[in-house]
């Protein structure tokens, strides 16, 4: 069922850079949610650990389970508390959904800074700290979102002012309910659009994994692409001029050639907007249609590297790294090569 190859040198070094971006380990969060934006959150988060981060990211409770022994704290974004732990954090992203956290839960309030998704405005910042106090929670950070860190525009600056001026805000009026908070907004991008890191936290994705891409106008950090995808030839044969290969033949050989079948599909994460476009990284040319759970490519290697790089792949079905690295099937092996 084909194998993703991890670089545990590339995630050190995209580590390194990201520690000296930020002004140190301590400041990194480690996104992991999605396993790990497919590459296995377990082993990203023990090797993480080992580094010395202490700060992870994720979506829901059973994916900070996974990963909690490696961490202090595990911030969750997207689901209510269903317990109360010493370790979980919680966004919290409406006022009304404060009411139905239990009480003694350690939450983490969202400011809705430009972005227009998640939060509360900073105008209601009071009526949210009173809200989360009347119900027995603990409020132990503010964070907020950039829409558009990677892009040449006003907005990271309008957003980054909103905040730090929420920020103080804040901090005054936690002191009333005896609470300590940290403070951050920064994604991957956000991490690299100033040389000093003014919050207590950034929550770093897709720089981690190498494939962030900022706009040709701002500066692109050197990272490297952690994850490669590889596939295991199932069959071989030669297709002669004139026949076609894969569903609806959209692939006629124009000569004889050497033509391979490998264990990898749609079903998988290979996205069939690819079909007989795609070049792997080696030139090895993509044969017809992709099904679900196999595809064609010229030649006959045993293995073969479908991507070293998500980016690469994305631009040819139109779309972008996130996406085609969280769609890996999670059932796919997954193994540290160096």
């Amino acid at each position: 069922m084909g194998t993703i190859k991890l670089s545990r040198k590339a995630l050190i070094h995209n580590l390194d850079i990201i520690a000296h971006q930020v002004g140190g380990k301590d400041k990194i969060a480690v996104v992991l949610k999605d396993n790990a934006y497919g590459h296995g959150a377990v082993l990203i988060a023990q090797t993480a650990s080992e580094y010395g981060v202490k700060q992870a990211v994720v979506r829901l409770e059973r994916e900070a389970e996974e990963i909690v022994r490696y961490f202090d704290n595990v911030l969750i974004l997207g689901q209510k508390p269903t317990q109360v732990h010493p370790h979980f954090s919680y966004a919290i992203n409406s006022l009304e959904e404060i009411a139905q956290y239990p009480s003694g839960a350690r939450v983490e309030l969202k400011i809705d800074t430009g972005m227009h998704r998640n939060g509360v405005f900073p105008e209601q910042l009071e009526e949210a700290f009173e809200k989360i106090a009347q119900r027995g929670l603990i409020c132990v950070g503010l964070m907020s979102h950039f829409r558009a860190a990677d892009t040449l525009s006003s907005e990271w600056f309008w957003q980054r002012k909103i905040f730090d001026a929420t920020k103080i805000r804040a901090s005054a009026l936690a002191k009333k309910y005896g609470w300590s908070l940290r403070f951050h907004i920064s994604n991957s991008a956000g991490a690299f659009r100033s040389a000093e890191c003014s919050d207590d936290m950034v929550r770093v994705g897709i720089a981690l994994y190498g494939c962030l891409e900022m706009d040709k106008t701002l500066e692109q950090p050197e990272l490297q692409s952690v994850l490669s995808l590889w596939g295991d030839k199932i069959a071989t044969r030669v297709l002669k001029a004139g026949e076609r290969v894969g569903y609806n033949g959209i692939y006629e050989a124009q000569s004889d050639e050497v033509i391979s079948t490998y264990d990898l599909g749609y079903a998988n994460g290979l996205d069939r907007l690819a079909s007989n476009r795609y070049v792997t990284p080696e030139g090895i040319e993509l044969r017809g249609r992709i099904s679900m759970d196999s595809a064609s490519f010229a030649g006959d290697a045993e293995q073969l590297m479908i991507f070293d790089n998500a980016n690469d792949y994305a631009r040819i079905v139109g779309t972008i790294g996130y996406e085609i690295l969280a769609c890996l099937d999670k059932d796919l092996k997954r193994e540290w090569i160096d």
